[in-house]
């Protein structure tokens, strides 16, 4: 198997992977508290059911733009 070939043609799907997963859980963490803190502005306390469901809220923002930004940052540096 030649690598080299390999590695060319994956080398953006790669990248854009690997650097999704590297953004992902800190961006969610970030995402969640300021859903969380927003939520506290109306309420006092927030339930734990509220939270899981800010938290699945997050993570699919989170999905969205960090696919988003590693695509784009891929396609300026390595291009």
């Amino acid at each position: 198997m030649d690598w080299a070939a390999f590695y060319i043609t994956f080398h953006d799907p790669l990248w854009i992977i690997l650097l999704t997963t590297a953004l992902f859980f800190p961006v969610r963490k970030l995402i969640w508290v300021l859903y969380v803190r927003k939520k506290q502005k109306t309420q006092q306390s927030i339930s734990e059911e509220e939270k899981s469901s800010l938290k699945k809220r997050a993570t699919f923002t989170t999905v969205l733009l960090c696919v988003v930004f590693s695509y784009i940052y891929v396609k300026q540096v390595f291009n």
